[in-house]
């Protein structure tokens, strides 16, 4: 795909939604964190029906700390893997009061060394929280890179690589939710919705089905 194509996607993405943000709910940097972590294998409609009992309980790391793992579980055990999450954000939590004064660290060191952090959940805290051009890539951005021709790749971590290198500076902030919120709801895993795509004369992908629309060549 080249440059002029990829300017083309991104520049419609924009179009459609000049100012993209996460579907889950939060209101600060920790706030973001609990929830990206709790997000790993779970909806972000059942993370946000959690955190809204949550956060007006508890949504500060000490507060959250006081909760301990079983008080924490209480309130998390609609989610998935709630067991083990519970015991990396109270750990997390301990590690924030103890080593960066209370507050979510904003880099990538700092972050990936908290429990149940990796490298996706810390790039969207980065580029969410912090504003970092971060491209996060989860198993929505990783179809729609690979299906699109934007960024081939084999892996998370190539397509991220070459997603970061080939998207213009002026998209890399946002591309990350364009992205994801594409995947989520056109360019869907079974079957994507062509006819409703925005991009679909500039994607690149071998299969789609345009038969009310002309494809560019």
């Amino acid at each position: 795909m080249n440059r002029e194509k990829r300017i083309e996607i991104y520049s419609r993405l924009r179009e459609n939604d000049p100012d993209p943000d996460t579907e889950l709910k939060y209101a600060s940097p920790f706030e973001l964190l609990v929830a990206v972590i709790l997000s790993a294998q779970a909806t972000d409609v059942g993370v946000n029906k959690a955190t809204k009992i949550l956060f007006p309980v508890a949504n500060t790391p000490q507060a959250i700390f006081d909760l301990g793992v079983a008080g924490l579980r209480h309130y998390i055990k609609s989610i998935g893997l709630y067991n083990s999450k519970a015991k990396n954000i109270i750990e997390s939590c301990r590690i924030i009061l103890e080593k960066h004064d209370g507050e979510v660290p904003a880099t990538r060191a700092g972050l990936e060394a908290l429990p149940g952090v990796g490298r996706k959940t810390a790039s969207v805290v980065l580029n969410t929280a912090f504003g970092e051009p971060t491209i996060a890539v989860d198993t929505h951005i990783f179809r729609v890179a690979n299906r699109t021709g934007l960024a081939h790749g084999k892996t998370p971590l190539e397509v991220e690589k070459r997603l970061t290198k080939l998207t213009p500076e002026e998209f890399r902030q946002n591309a990350h939710h364009w992205l994801i919120l594409h995947g989520r709801y056109i360019c869907k895993a079974r079957k994507p919705n062509c006819n409703e795509c925005l991009i679909a004369d500039l994607c690149e992908y071998r299969k789609k089905e345009l038969p009310d629309r002309k494809v560019a060549k």
